[in-house]
């Protein structure tokens, strides 16, 4: 593929993702016309996988919707790069439902993501998907790492450990 046709299969790429995106921020519960019939939606720890448009609404979209309300994506930065797109960003909530075991408490959080697409005839086919989950528990008032997250190195609050063995 020459350099031509690559920019323009990054760029109908891109017009894809932003178009699902902007469906999932107008809240649309029917997302079959954005995603592949052979879709696969893969997460973190904490959020499973997902095969197929309606797995990815009834077993993610649904409870992240009951959980969080009052969503605002930002999206810091989109890339694209031939059949693959993805994003960063994060989406600003209130959670308004059950998280994790936690009852609603009212709080705005932030939601930290990474998202990875792969679009196949025009629509998203691969989705891997980092969603910072501990980082949401921690605002919520669970520290999934029981203090003993690498942060603690950062501020100096732990020794490094030494070269011996390394």
């Amino acid at each position: 593929m020459n350099y031509e046709e690559h920019a323009k299969q990054s760029a109908a790429s891109l017009a894809a993702v932003k178009q699902m995106e902007a469906g999932l921020a107008a809240g649309e519960l029917d997302m079959t016309r954005y995603f592949h019939e052979d879709f696969v939606w893969r997460g973190n720890v904490g959020c499973g996988t997902k095969e197929g448009v309606e797995a990815f609404r009834s077993h993610w979209q649904k409870p992240f919707r009951k959980a969080f309300t009052e969503r605002d994506y930002k999206t810091e930065h989109f890339m694209a790069d031939g059949e693959w797109a993805a994003c960063f960003g994060h989406i600003e909530a209130t959670h308004s439902g059950t998280f994790m075991g936690i009852p609603a408490t009212g709080k705005r959080v932030r939601i930290p993501y990474m998202d990875f697409w792969r679009i196949e005839d025009g629509r998203i086919i691969d989705n891997p998907v980092s969603v910072d989950f501990a980082s949401v528990l921690l605002q919520l008032g669970r520290d999934v790492f029981g203090g003993e997250g690498w942060e603690a190195y950062d501020r100096g609050e732990k020794p490094v450990p030494d070269d011996e063995g390394l």
